[in-house]
């Protein structure tokens, strides 16, 4: 069934027996878009998987947002692969935050790649192929100054 005999069944427009002769699957110029598929080994909805175009060009961050140092794992999963990976420790306690950092940085160092904080208990980790941009010349300073 097309998805304009769908949409009009669904509206009451049309009863699902009628004729087919005005609504081919072929002929409407649409194609119905696939499922999203959904990354097998992440379970847990606080890491954010991107979408498979990116993965297949390349251009993939994961951003994760663990509870406790048992979420480490999944970080070093991602880095591993050679994703980028934002970590948001501001909902952890502060000692098991202070493990899970001592654990990327360890994973950086190991793998050649690069750790740097973001913001306050926010950090980014980067593969050895990646660079990262800053404008800590006070160049553009002004432009994010909210005060």
């Amino acid at each position: 069934m097309g998805s304009v005999r769908r949409a009009s069944a669904w509206l009451g427009l049309v009863d699902d027996g009628e004729d087919d002769r005005y609504y081919d699957d072929a002929g409407d110029g649409y194609a119905e878009s696939p499922e999203p598929e959904v990354a097998p080994w992440v379970t847990d909805p606080r890491i954010q998987v991107p979408a498979r175009s990116a993965a297949d060009d390349g251009r993939r961050i994961a951003t994760v947002t663990p509870d406790g140092f048992r979420d480490a794992r999944g970080i070093g999963e991602f880095f591993r692969d050679g994703i980028p990976v934002i970590m948001n420790l501001t909902s952890m306690d502060p000692a098991d935050a202070k493990r899970v950092v001592d654990f990327a940085a360890g994973l950086t160092f190991g793998l050649r790649g690069s750790i740097e904080r973001v913001a306050t208990r926010v950090f980014l980790l980067t593969p050895a192929d990646y660079k990262v941009l800053t404008t800590d010349n006070g160049h553009g300073a002004e432009f994010f100054n909210q005060s």
